[in-house]
């Protein structure tokens, strides 16, 4: 692949998962300057919790199935291997780009917070939760999570060498801090309808899944290092191991 393609191929990727990640923000909240995940297509609620889920399986599903080591070496025998992180972010951006072009709402109230301090600190959590999502990805490498750094160095003709495995910031409190901060993020809302309980239900489904899958594929890679990080470490919740 020629270098320059690649990179602009990877920086078209990451702008527009930039995009993407935005318009979630604005779906979840509600905001409307995009489209609210309580806001226009209502469908009865069969059909359209059934839909729901199919969009939620679609990311899910491809998100996950994508990430194992034994499928990109087979996806790397037609997608060059210097962009197939990006492709995978590709990948993404458009499952949850559909996701909310084709969501169905289901806007009968489960909950609402009506005391104004509450209802402060439910919006608190949502930031906090992007925030957190946010510095975890930095507390690795952002860049090569993203697909970025392979371009980079392709560009620069020097060969790809795997980010090393090490433990610092957050990290240090739990293995998946990004898997809290979108559990945070989705969950905290003063207002949770129908639809958005459903949703949350389903991406916390998936990250369950995930965590799981990407744990026995650490543990593989990374051996006993890594072992022993997860025999002291938190999965999600930073709570304190017992001794012993």
């Amino acid at each position: 692949m020629r270098r320059g393609l690649a990179v602009c191929y990877g920086v078209a990727v990451y702008a527009g998962f930039l995009g993407v990640f935005a318009v979630m923000v604005d779906f979840l909240a509600n905001a409307g300057h995009v489209r609210g995940i309580d806001d226009g297509m209502v469908s009865g609620r069969g059909a359209a919790l059934a839909i729901d889920l199919g969009l939620l399986a679609l990311f899910g599903v491809s998100h996950s199935v994508l990430a194992r080591a034994s499928v990109k070496r087979r996806w790397t025998q037609v997608v060059p291997t210097v962009v197939e992180r990006s492709t995978f972010v590709l990948i993404a951006n458009l499952t949850l780009a559909v996701l909310v072009w084709r969501w169905r709402a289901l806007p009968d109230v489960v909950w609402h917070v009506d005391h104004e301090a509450a209802h402060a600190v439910v919006w608190v959590g949502f930031g906090a939760g992007i925030v957190l999502i946010v510095v975890s990805t930095f507390l690795t490498d952002h860049f090569d999570l993203f697909g970025l750094r392979q371009v980079w160095l392709y560009a620069r003709r020097q060969p790809y060498t795997p980010v090393p495995f090490q433990v610092r910031g957050l990290y240090r409190w739990v293995r998946h801090p990004m898997m809290l901060g979108v559990l945070v993020w989705i969950w905290a809302t003063p207002t949770m309808t129908v639809g958005h309980l459903v949703f949350s239900l389903g991406m916390t489904a998936y990250i369950a899944v995930g965590v799981a899958l990407e744990e026995r594929s650490l543990a593989r890679e990374l051996g006993a290092p890594y072992l022993e990080y997860r025999r002291k470490t938190r999965a999600i919740l930073p709570l304190p191991r017992q001794a012993g």
